[in-house]
């Protein structure tokens, strides 16, 4: 009887089904709803003039060994270090496998589904229920089937299923390498940091050595009767205060240590073996000619949230899909017997199957609910993009701006640090030839300290503007984009 079904009697009733769910169509509607979010250009936003004022030279997009540029062998080695392996990669890198592992599980719900099942099962019923012979007797059968199921993607909502979760896995994969740019940007920043507490302690041993100069130029004058011991106090006092500064930078050396371990996923006796910096060199700033409109394929962080808008616009085509009529094939195949030695005859042949139409007719606004949630996840993802792009153009601007402000306030402070040196020197000439006094050394050895602090941070916040550059300038990453503008990936009813 059940192989009967695939006979000719079967496609009246099945052309019936189709034309009954066909004028029922209607009753379940995808209505008004829709997505609202519209996708910023990148040419369209206002940065040329931005950009040109402070294009101090035409520059390519950096290499994806950005940090070399920094010309510190060690610096180097430390990130080529923590990108083998690190807490936070591993994070991203799982992620990144669940993911992929959504999307082969959307690619397996497309295809056909076969599996084969084996099984015996026996009863025996009780004459108090049911007389003899079939009462007081053991009956068992035995049944093995092949089952077959495949639903028919007629409205494309599977395959839209399908890409939905692949961008999602691009995205991840974008994120995954977006995480090595911010792992290797906070070691290569933390780096200047240690670059920054080593020139801080050379410029308080360099206080302590003038201080020191001083003190031993006081006490020959204490010998002399030419000053009393308020002088030798008071360069006594400058030592101390050149100490507490040395101590001070010395306690930011060994915290910049422990915060590069950490950043490389080691303990903090890694970063014991971390020598002194050599001197990190800032280049000349300067942006690709191309921006902004190219900046879009180089920013993880743009290109991922395209994926994103795209992965959002498929899953609107599998919700819409939703509404309407879905056709599922199924068919088993077996042999069953009450005994093993009738098991493989052809009397013990079992078969069943066919198509299965159905529509969602009254469903309680389950599916107009589920789309309108799908249009929120577009703008949602629509209004990331936006918000990524604008943050993008921000960065880069920032960056270039700060790196040549730095430039020219560097240039001041070296200026004005060379005419303090002058004064200084002067100062003590006149000192020395009982021309002047203690206080007109220790006024000019103050602007001398302040000077010199100043300028190291100023060079340290110049490199921290260079790597804040590449990083904005997407760090070199080779990105795979999406083929569709984003201004098409509105679906339309």
């Amino acid at each position: 009887m059940p192989i009967s079904l695939f006979r000719s009697g079967l496609v009246r009733p099945v052309a019936i089904s189709i034309a009954m769910v066909l004028l029922l169509a209607g009753c379940a509607s995808t209505g008004s709803l829709e997505p609202h979010a519209r996708a910023l250009s990148g040419d369209n936003l206002s940065a040329n003039r931005s950009l040109d004022a402070h294009k101090l030279s035409t520059a390519d997009f950096p290499r994806q060994d950005w940090w070399k540029a920094l010309g510190d062998p060690q610096l180097d080695a430390l990130i080529d270090e923590a990108l083998q392996g690190n807490p936070s990669l591993d994070a991203a890198d799982a992620r990144l496998r669940k993911a992929q592992a959504q999307s082969g599980l959307a690619e397996a719900a497309r295809k056909p589904t076969l599996s084969a099942s084996g099984q015996y099962s026996g009863v025996q019923l009780p004459e108090t229920l049911i007389p003899a012979p079939e009462g007081g007797s053991y009956l068992g059968s035995t049944v093995l089937m092949l089952d077959f199921k495949y639903g028919l993607d007629l409205w494309g909502g599977k395959r839209a299923q399908w890409e939905a979760a692949v961008g999602q896995a691009k995205a991840a994969e974008i994120d995954a390498q977006a995480a090595r740019l911010t792992l290797s940007s906070n070691i290569a920043r933390a780096y200047v940091g240690l670059a920054q507490a080593h020139a801080a302690l050379d410029v308080a041993n360099h206080e302590h050595d003038r201080a020191s100069h001083l003190r031993d130029l006081g006490q020959q004058r204490v010998k002399a009767g030419l000053d009393n011991q308020l002088q030798l106090r008071q360069a006594e006092s400058t030592i101390a205060s050149a100490e507490q500064q040395a101590q001070a930078a010395q306690q930011q050396i060994d915290a910049a240590h422990t915060a590069i371990a950490a950043l490389m996923g080691q303990g903090p006796d890694r970063g014991l073996d971390i020598a002194h910096p050599q001197v990190l060199q800032a280049g000349t700033p300067g942006i690709p000619g191309v921006l902004p409109s190219e900046l879009l394929g180089h920013r993880p962080d743009v290109v991922a949230a395209r994926w994103r808008v795209e992965a959002a616009s498929r899953g609107i085509d599998a919700s819409k899909a939703s509404f309407k009529p879905s056709i599922n094939l199924s068919a088993i195949v077996g042999l069953a017997s009450a005994g093993l030695s009738d098991l493989f005859s052809s009397d013990a042949l079992l078969g069943l199957g066919g198509p299965a139409i159905s529509l969602p007719i009254f469903d309680g606004g389950r599916l107009r609910s589920q789309l309108d949630a799908s249009d929120a996840d577009y703008d949602l993802a629509v209004a990331s993009y936006n918000q990524s792009l604008v943050g993008a153009l921000h960065e880069v601007t920032d960056a270039l701006q700060s790196a040549r402000s730095l430039d020219q306030q560097i240039d001041s402070s070296k200026r004005a640090r060379a005419a303090a040196q002058s004064a200084w020197d002067l100062a003590q000439a006149r000192y020395r030839a009982g021309l002047g006094t203690q206080l007109d050394v220790l006024s000019a050895q103050r602007p001398l300290l302040q000077l010199d602090q100043q300028i190291a941070a100023l060079q340290a916040q110049r490199l921290a503007a260079a790597i804040d550059l590449d990083r904005a300038l997407g760090g070199g990453l080779v990105l795979e984009q999406p083929t569709t503008p984003i201004a098409n990936t509105a679906v339309t009813p």
